[in-house]
């Protein structure tokens, strides 16, 4: 099993800037991709950002020269910079990990995880 914790949701207002961070824990051998995804009230779950284990990045056309994704396959942890914040990124931001390979009493598993949320507003 693996556990995301994420952290560094909060309040701000448009144009300010938060850090995510979302930390894994759990007898993790590796994990494929990790990522962030926004759900808002009403609306279905997307994609904000994914990044490879290699570094290779995907975005939201929304998000495109406002947020950055980065992780640290070391700690495997994954973080979301978000700068010029509006409105509209208002959500409930999930972290993501996709193609975890974990070890557990001689076997190996290989799962998708998602994290609890966390929220992030943004006044006008």
């Amino acid at each position: 099993q693996v556990r995301l914790v994420e952290s560094g949701g909060g309040l701000v207002q448009a144009g300010g800037s938060l850090r995510l961070s979302c930390a894994a824990s759990g007898s993790i051998v590796s994990i494929n991709n990790m990522g962030w995804y926004r759900q808002a009230p009403g609306k279905q779950r997307d994609m904000v950002a994914t990044i490879t284990s290699g570094g290779g990045t995907n975005y939201a056309d929304s998000v495109k020269g406002r947020f950055t994704i980065s992780r640290d396959n070391a700690k495997n942890t994954v973080y979301l910079q978000m700068n010029s914040l509006k409105p509209e990124d208002t959500a409930v931001y999930y972290c993501s990990a996709e193609g975890a390979l974990t070890y557990d009493r001689g076997t190996y598993f290989h799962n998708d995880y998602w994290g609890q949320g966390t929220q992030v507003t943004v006044s006008s």
